[in-house]
């Protein structure tokens, strides 16, 4: 019997920088059947956290290998602000692929539309609630064009039934959209908390919150230093680490100091491995403003963490309706309410604890992989 041809796919991404999206990928890339799929990852701007990661488990090329070079700035001045997308494709995406994924909404996702390979089965993958948070116009003159770039896929596949939703509501006749979620290595993340993590980061008090994330608005940290401040004031103890880097440091920085929170509240940057730290939390908080379907959330339920999350895309999929965490409305005052609970009743800690452990046990990502697999397959 003549051995099965492997599926060339191409997954497309703007950096391996340390999002959710790009830790995703990183997954994707490490547990996807390599006799079944030859897996290439093209970044835009060869940068980022995850490059080792899914070097180790595909071919990884980069369009840009140094933006800050002459001819990287050219490359970057071209992609960015004058080549049409069909232009960008033919110049500077490597070609002969039976799938071509532009595995995150924007420019990814306008430059595969551009593809002039006819015979490639054309994804685009889509990370976060684009109703509420439509950051890609970056990418596009209008929404007409980044409409009309999304009718260029055969599919589109959403991280959950909300993000799903936001793409019907933004676009009506899109017709190939398929939800599968993100895959998270169980396994990974048990075995990688068991490491020793450096004191010198983590700031311990009684008790510990936790939250992990880009330091960007749609994360919503700006509207939840005010909220601890206040809890703070009214006499509460905790402590809150806030593990990621972003754009909004400096500012996130001058609140802190601004409103003497050094004690309680850090920012320890981004670490490689957050897992330690999230298994000595006791509380793990999402006050996003909009997002897709959280790796964060997911893998501190993996360790068994009480979550608290304002109502954002894919949260009510991911805890069940609020079983595994505590949902509150996505406001301010809500938030202040949810965080409150928690530190006046130190029940609520042990009860969600508890739940969270029973979403541990029915949590699998080869489950996931096998759907992704099949999709691709199909």
């Amino acid at each position: 019997m003549m051995p099965m041809k492997k599926k060339r796919v191409l997954f497309l991404v703007e950096s391996l920088a340390g999002g959710g999206a790009e830790k995703v990928l990183s997954t994707i890339v490490e547990h996807l059947d390599h006799s079944l799929f030859d897996i290439t990852v093209c970044s835009i701007v060869r940068t980022g956290v995850y490059l080792d990661e899914v070097g180790n488990h595909s071919t990884l090329v980069s369009v840009i290998e140094n933006s800050k070079s002459l001819a990287g700035r050219i490359k970057y001045k071209m992609i960015y602000h004058l080549l049409p997308p069909r232009l960008i494709y033919r110049l500077f995406i490597p070609k002969g692929h039976d799938i071509e994924i532009a595995f995150l909404e924007g420019m990814a996702t306008r430059i595969i539309s551009g593809s002039s390979n006819v015979g490639s089965r054309k994804i685009a993958w889509v990370h976060t609630d684009l109703l509420n948070n439509h950051w890609t116009d970056i990418a596009y003159k209008d929404t007409s064009e980044e409409h009309s770039a999304y009718r260029q896929f055969d599919d589109i596949v959403c991280v959950s039934e909300t993000v799903k939703a936001s793409m019907d509501a933004l676009y009506p006749g899109l017709n190939n959209l398929t939800v599968l979620y993100n895959p998270v290595d169980g396994d990974r993340v048990l075995r990688l908390a068991k490491e020793a993590l450096n004191s010198d980061l983590f700031h311990r008090g009684s008790p510990t919150l936790i939250s992990i994330g880009r330091l960007v608005p749609q994360k919503g940290y700006q509207r939840l230093l005010p909220i601890l401040k206040r809890l703070h004031d009214e006499g509460f103890g905790f402590v809150m680490n806030i593990l990621g880097e972003g754009p909004e440091r400096h500012a996130l920085e001058r609140i802190i100091s601004d409103n003497d929170m050094d004690g309680y509240v850090r920012l320890p940057g981004f670490v490689s491995n957050p897992y330690p730290y999230l298994n000595s939390s006791d509380l793990f908080v999402c006050s996003s403003r909009s997002e897709g379907y959280s790796t964060a959330v997911t893998e501190a339920l993996i360790l068994g963490i009480p979550v608290l999350t304002t109502e954002c895309s894919g949260m009510r999929e991911l805890l069940d309706g609020g079983r595994y965490g505590l949902m509150v409305d996505n406001n301010d005052e809500a938030i202040y309410q949810g965080i409150y609970s928690f530190l006046s009743d130190s029940r609520l800690f042990s009860t969600y604890r508890s739940n969270a452990k029973e979403f541990a046990d029915r949590y699998s990502v080869n489950s996931i992989i096998k759907r992704i697999e099949g999709f691709l397959a199909s």
